[in-house]
This record gives C-alpha cells, structure tokens and sequence, in this order.
C-alpha cells in the first residue's frame, strides 16, 4: 500500500511540473491512434499528452550504447531476450480513471514478448509480464518524472532493475526490486554497476557515461 501511495504523490508533482500541450484528455486507445502531422513522441500522463523534448546528442549516445551492450551480453548468452531503444510504451499502474503511458529509454524484455507486437502497438499493458529491465536517460525536462513518478510506477508493475542514468549530475542510479520496493545504489566513475539481470556484464558508471560506441563487449564470464 505504501508504494501505491508514494505512486500517487509522485505522479501528482509531475503532472504539476510538467503542463501537457491540449486542456483535453485522451483515453489509452485515442492515444495509441493520436498523430499531431509531425515527428513528436508523447508520453500519456493522467490521459495529458507529454511531449518528450528532442534529446541531446549526448542522451543518445548513452542510448545507443548500453542498448548495444545489452544486445552483445544477449548474445553472449545466448539469452532469449531483446534490448529496444525508445521504442516500446509501458502502461502505468495508477489507479484513476486516465490512463498515463511511458516510452523507456531502453527496455530489455523476452523476445517471444516482442515478436508478439509485431501485429500490434508495442505497448506492455497492466495485464502483461513486466520488462525485465528499463532505462531512462535523465534530460532537465525529464528529471522529475525519472527520479519520482517513473520510479513509483515501474515499483508498482513489479520491473525488477530500473537504471537512472543521469549525465548532469554524472552518475547512474541502480534500482533493484526487494520486498515491494526499491533499494538504491548510487554510481559514479570506476564504480560498476552490479545488475542483477546481467549478471556477468561489466560496466562502470563512467564509462555509460562516456558512452565509448566502439564498445565490443566485456563480461566476467568471457
């Protein structure tokens, strides 16, 4: 019950920080429909359409390689998993009557899980297996919604890892699962970021942070 109510009060300052575009509020399938003409991604917060700000070069960089360093520590094991860049929605566990829908930076999750979009919007609903990991990438126009309400939320449907990686304060928050809620572990530098998910991947925190895209793969295993 605690995480649902810290849910609740977090989401609550975001959505006051963060004005959406239009006063009128979308149900979940007038959003999964919704096109403004133009290239624009929203989330869906509380039924509110929430533009995401067109990242920095850097915000993609970090993007891109730890999508490709999961994808490498995938095959390495031969795991019957896939790593998506911004490119899967995840539908909230709020418990109002608008929906809030958000798009991950990185989301690793079971193949079988994302051949089954294929047909359909890739959209992980309530009903579903939660991801097995997420990212998000902090921006300032991000930074509310990272450390409080998606914390809250991504709790609550029960994702085991959450990173926060944060170029601006130059760390990456480790967010682990346990007994309903999270235990955090802050990294900087030389510190390697102990997932539980990968558990023989090597990487430190400033090394996501440098985002080398000539990485090739480096694990306790190989």
């Amino acid at each position: 019950m605690a995480a649902e109510w810290l849910l609740e009060a977090a989401v609550a300052l975001t959505i006051g920080s963060v004005p959406g575009p239009t006063a009128a509020r979308l149900s979940l399938a007038e959003y999964l429909k919704y096109s403004d003409g133009g290239d624009t991604r929203y989330e869906l917060v509380a039924g509110e359409l929430v533009p995401m700000a067109l990242p920095t070069g850097r915000h993609g960089q970090i993007v891109d390689f730890l999508n490709t360093a999961f994808r490498v520590e995938i095959r390495r094991q031969e795991l019957p998993w896939t790593s998506q860049p911004m490119a899967i929605g995840i539908q909230s566990p709020r418990g109002n009557r608008w929906d809030t829908v958000r798009i991950p930076d990185v989301v690793v999750l079971p193949l079988q899980q994302w051949q089954e979009m294929g047909s359909r919007e890739a959209l992980i609903r309530l009903e579903d297996p939660p991801p097995l990991l997420v990212v998000e990438v902090v921006s300032e126009s991000s930074r509310a919604a990272d450390y409080r309400a998606k914390r809250a939320e991504y709790c609550v449907l029960g994702i085991g890892e959450y990173w926060i990686v944060d170029p601006m304060e130059e760390k990456v928050s480790l967010l682990l699962l346990h007994e309903g809620w999270y235990d955090l572990l802050e990294l900087k530098g030389s510190g390697r970021v102990p997932s539980k998910v990968f558990a023989g991947l090597e990487l430190q925190a400033g090394e996501i942070l440098a985002a080398d895209l000539g990485y090739s793969g480096k694990a306790t295993g190989s």
